[in-house]
């Protein structure tokens, strides 16, 4: 038997179950949701929409399958039925009635809805069962969970840091194969599929059951060129016009496709930080893939060895750092989108990243190396003349110490996070 790996996620949708009588788990497919609310709650009911007839009931007659399939019950793949959502409201809203009329039970979570598209997923939930559900954004395992650890919110407090108990220093060569290996849990508990074998059929699941559903796609070879050249560039600041070109697709086509990988969660858009104050900056947002693994894969790296002696390393390194930052955010249920920013103007003076956390900046750089130079936190100095707060910068690189470099900014080794 395949072995569980703990979420750090269980303990947010567990406070949420005792709140909303509907959660919605949003998220890449196959990074773990449906198993983790089975293992939850392990007298849950489960259906999913990607069974063809269960499907097919859910959109003719609802009600009928609400009856079937009774509650407490998983839904997975609802959006091919966003005709369900007003009937499971119905439902919620009878629980809700019995209960204050004290004629029934305390209404705890009824439903639980996945899906791996997040974009028409919440759009129909907004507008079906606004102010009934908790919404929660899932992805892969974080380096925390596999160590079996907690993820608390990575916030760069020096103080805070130097009391996590990090019994290891970084080893460049294990962590270059945890980047390439990627954080699909199912790489990790079942031990018989290679690496790929496994990248193969995911996506050519991604493309025959996200894709196909969003899109008409009539040359699926230019979205494989277009997934590979988003993946090459994972890391950089976006520049539509040239992956459409990489791919010979139209810019508007690009824009299209791109918006089914942010929506699909397999991508993320860092977006530039902006203030008032601090004029001229560039507005393009920067581009990461939420796994390395699938990343790798699409690059066409061979091993982890030749990915980390190439010119990708740099750029891969730092999309395992800010996704694996991302998580910490995710795992305690708060929206990256509001906290982290990174900064670039048009003097090109950048800052890899910014956390926006209770009022108080705190500049990030990136740096592959053990001890990067020390004028890679030059660029902190503009946030000075912010009114925030601002914290300690500091640089997260494979340094074996927390270790100052002046009195405001420190390296910091990525294990950290």
């Amino acid at each position: 038997m395949e072995k569980y790996i703990n979420r750090n996620i269980e303990s947010v949708i567990e406070k949420m179950s005792k709140g909303f009588p509907v959660i919605m788990v949003t998220g890449p497919r196959q990074v773990g949701k449906t198993t983790m609310l089975m293992h939850i709650n392990k007298n849950i009911n489960y259906v999913s929409l990607d069974n063809l007839n269960a499907r097919d009931l859910a959109i003719s007659d609802p009600e009928l399958f609400l009856e079937t399939y009774k509650a407490p019950l998983v839904i997975d793949e609802f959006q091919y039925a966003p005709n369900l959502l007003s009937y499971i409201k119905m439902r919620v809203d009878e629980a809700r009635l019995n209960n204050v009329l004290s004629s029934g039970k305390e209404v705890t979570t009824m439903y639980y809805l996945t899906g791996s598209q997040s974009f028409l997923s919440m759009k129909n939930v907004s507008e079906s069962l606004a102010g009934r559900v908790g919404i929660i954004e899932m992805y892969g395992l974080s380096t925390n969970e596999l160590n079996e650890k907690p993820d608390k919110v990575f916030i760069p407090e020096i103080t805070e840091l130097k009391k996590k108990n990090i019994s290891s220093k970084c080893d460049s060569k294990k962590l270059f194969e945890r980047i390439f290996k990627g954080s699909y849990p199912e790489l990790y508990t079942n031990k018989s599929i290679t690496l790929d074998e496994y990248y193969e059929s995911y996506v050519k699941t991604y493309i025959e059951r996200d894709i196909r559903d969003l899109i008409n796609i009539s040359d699926e070879i230019k979205f494989m060129k277009f997934m590979t050249s988003i993946a090459a560039r994972t890391g950089e600041e976006l520049n539509i016009t040239t992956v459409a070109n990489d791919a010979e697709i139209s810019v508007p086509t690009a824009q299209a496709w791109l918006s089914i990988l942010v929506n699909t969660g397999l991508v993320i858009l860092l977006e530039p930080f902006s203030n008032n104050v601090i004029k001229r900056t560039i507005k393009r947002p920067k581009i990461y893939f939420m796994d390395t693994g699938l990343a790798c894969f699409l690059a066409k790296y061979p091993n982890a060895e030749i990915l980390e002696a190439s010119a990708y390393a740099g750029h891969i390194f730092e999309t395992y750092v800010v996704s694996e930052i991302i998580k910490t955010f995710a795992n305690n249920g708060k929206n990256f989108k509001r906290y982290l920013f990174y900064y670039r103007d048009d003097k090109k003076r950048e800052i890899d990243l910014i956390i926006d956390y209770n009022n108080k900046l705190y500049p990030i750089e990136v740096k592959k190396g053990k001890k990067p130079n020390g004028e890679c936190t030059k660029n902190f100095e503009v946030l000075d003349s912010l009114n925030n707060e601002k914290g300690k910068g500091i640089v997260l690189c494979m340094s074996d110490e927390i270790f100052p470099i002046d009195r405001n900014n420190y390296y910091v080794p990525v294990s950290y996070i």
